[in-house]
């Protein structure tokens, strides 16, 4: 199987066309925050593109140019203001109306919207996906099938036994999984690693028992497998708790996120381009929701979460460029007492951005390498 057969073969028609509704919709929602923000504090928005490159449709509405583009990569809204103006000689100045006549706090909050808007997002689904499904227990693994002649099926384990307890210690909330802290219920995966005696306490209708057995995870060269597929417990809730647990979730994932951040810049300045788990690429994206597509919608609906709560919070890094680089710029004119010159804040931005662009395409390489 050569590179392009291994990519089509992890990638679905419905996948892909999930992965663009999901991007589009959260570019969406991204976008029209940036212009709800801008027009509510008077600044006229020449343009509002859904998609990247050459525009395929365009239709003038209240002042502004809707666009429907190309390229399904994104999208951008054009605030007047934002850009350097013609000086008529040939050259730039910089701009005096619209959003840089804005003070600090106006432009702060235009800049602030698409990536709050986006995590405000990630905490609604959040919380629709508990009030229906329940809130993961981490401490807790439940069977979810129990594969048909397996080794999991006779020792007498049955799908909708909760494991709660692992060679006599109950599962902790949390578990180190290969160099990674993961929920408690995911260490399970690394004691099947280890040869030897176990036992599993296992609650089914209530009552617990003991499942013993002796393990070894390889013989004659090939990997063992107990035969169940598994994931968190989970305890059914009502939609206020759901809410209070999802900006739980959100809090608990923000350090996570900005590890894995670090870890990504930190193999894009050395070249690494091993396997990440915690930060894919768009074809790893499409991977992932292609799978999540053939499981249910549910698992479709976690998926945009976590896609909107990864643009939130990338939007929000201090790069020039990104949202988080622009506030920046904007405290620290803020604090000067005057905005940056026009030269400064271009050759910021420009070095900013191809900054991003660069990750992007090591990311994108990345994603392919793991193809050969």
């Amino acid at each position: 199987m050569n590179v392009l057969e291994g990519i089509a073969a992890a990638l679905t028609p419905l996948g892909l066309l999930w992965t663009l509704l999901i991007i589009s919709a959260a570019t969406f929602i991204h976008e029209l925050a940036h212009y709800a923000l801008a027009r509510w504090q008077g600044v006229a928005v020449q343009s509002f593109s859904i998609g990247m490159g050459p525009v395929l449709l365009r239709r003038l509405w209240r002042g502004t140019e809707w666009r429907l583009s190309l390229l399904p990569i994104g999208g951008y809204v054009e605030i007047d203001g934002m850009a350097p103006e013609d000086d008529g000689q040939g050259g730039h100045r910089q701009p005096t109306r619209g959003f840089a006549a804005l003070p600090a706090w106006g432009k702060v909050a235009v800049l602030l919207a698409g990536p709050l808007v986006n995590l405000l997002l990630a905490v609604a689904l959040m919380t629709v996906n508990f009030s229906a499904q329940g809130v993961p227990q981490p401490d807790r693994a439940r069977i979810e099938e129990v594969v048909a002649g397996s080794r999991a099926q006779a020792l007498g384990l049955q799908t909708g036994d909760v494991i709660t307890a692992i060679n006599g210690r109950d599962i902790p909330d949390t578990a180190e999984v290969g160099g990674r802290t993961v929920a408690g219920w995911e260490g399970l995966r690394e004691v099947l690693t280890r040869p030897g005696p176990h036992t599993f306490t296992v609650e089914r209708a209530g009552q617990p028992r003991e499942v013993r057995f002796d393990w070894t995870p390889v013989q004659g060269g090939q990997r063992q497998l107990l035969g169940i597929r598994y994931g968190p417990d989970v305890a059914p809730v009502g939609v206020g708790t759901a809410f209070v647990r999802s900006w739980q979730v959100t809090a608990e994932a923000v350090p996570q996120v900005l590890r894995s951040f670090a870890g990504l810049f930190q193999r894009f300045f050395t070249l690494d381009l091993s396997r990440d788990e915690n930060v894919s690429g768009p074809i790893g994206t499409a991977e992932i929701v292609s799978r999540a597509a053939a499981v249910s919608p549910w698992a479709l609906l976690q998926v945009a979460i976590l896609l909107n709560l990864s643009l939130a919070f990338f939007n929000l890094l201090p790069i020039p460029g990104l949202d988080g680089g622009r506030i920046l710029l904007v405290l620290v004119g803020a604090l000067r007492g005057r905005p940056l010159s026009f030269q400064q804040e271009q050759a910021i931005n420009l070095a900013g951005f191809a900054l991003v662009m660069a990750l992007m395409v090591f990311v994108v390489v990345r994603d392919v390498t793991r193809f050969f």
